[in-house]
């Protein structure tokens, strides 16, 4: 499996999780939901091994999952996206009092649900195409764990600056629309050419059926 560990949780709070294998995913993924600072909405990665922690929270409900490197983003951030909307709309306000675990009998098996559909799903790389490519825009960062730990904190967060995130989603919307118009011109010129090349043809081939210099009687 591609994604291999989940969680949800309010601020220090878990809320459900549900591990695949047997890691100790948990155990830094508590170390993550210490270090997050303020409220601020967040999109950040980190590098453990050959695994990554992708990490989103929204309005104060963090979700957290474990992915293999050779993942990628764009997947995992869908993923992320899901649960997210998947746990507000099944426990609404619930969320801002419910204790630790309070949701983990029912939600853990949509965790492990959603982490097999897509990690093993293609459907799930063509349906979220478009969203992980502004993923992608947003250009998270990775830190290494363990170079944070030599230098003796224990974590850093790398948070993306939402000014930048939108100035990127301007510039590829705007670079689309060049695109598209381009590529319309492109094949209006393409056809007219080929109109005139038509009308080029039928009269070399009727000048020829007509001998040449009889063109015009033969036309008449």
């Amino acid at each position: 499996m591609a994604i291999l560990y989940a969680l949800v949780a309010r601020g220090s709070v878990v809320l459900a999780e549900f591990s695949a294998t047997s890691t100790t995913a948990n155990a830094i993924a508590r170390q993550i939901l210490e270090k997050i600072p303020g409220d601020n909405d967040t999109n950040a990665s980190y590098s453990q091994d050959r695994y990554i922690f992708h990490v989103k929270r929204t309005d104060g409900l963090t979700v957290l999952c474990m992915a293999d490197d050779t993942a990628g983003r764009r997947i995992p951030f869908a993923f992320l996206e899901k649960i997210h909307q998947r746990f507000v709309r099944t426990y609404g306000r619930a969320v801002l009092s419910a204790q630790a675990y309070g949701m983990n009998d029912e939600f853990s098996r949509v965790l492990s649900q959603q982490m097999e559909y897509y990690s093993n799903d293609p459907n799930a790389d063509q349906i979220n195409r478009l969203r992980g490519e502004m993923s992608q825009v947003r250009n998270v960062m990775i830190e290494n764990i363990d170079k944070v730990l030599e230098r003796g904190d224990r974590l850093e967060l790398l948070v993306d600056k939402t000014a930048n995130m939108q100035g990127n989603t301007l510039r590829f919307r705007k670079q689309a629309r060049r695109f598209r118009s381009t590529v319309w011109w492109r094949n209006v010129k393409l056809t007219i050419a080929l109109i005139i090349l038509l009308l080029v043809i039928i009269y070399v081939v009727v000048a020829f059926v007509c001998h040449g210099p009889t063109l015009p009687s033969c036309l008449k």
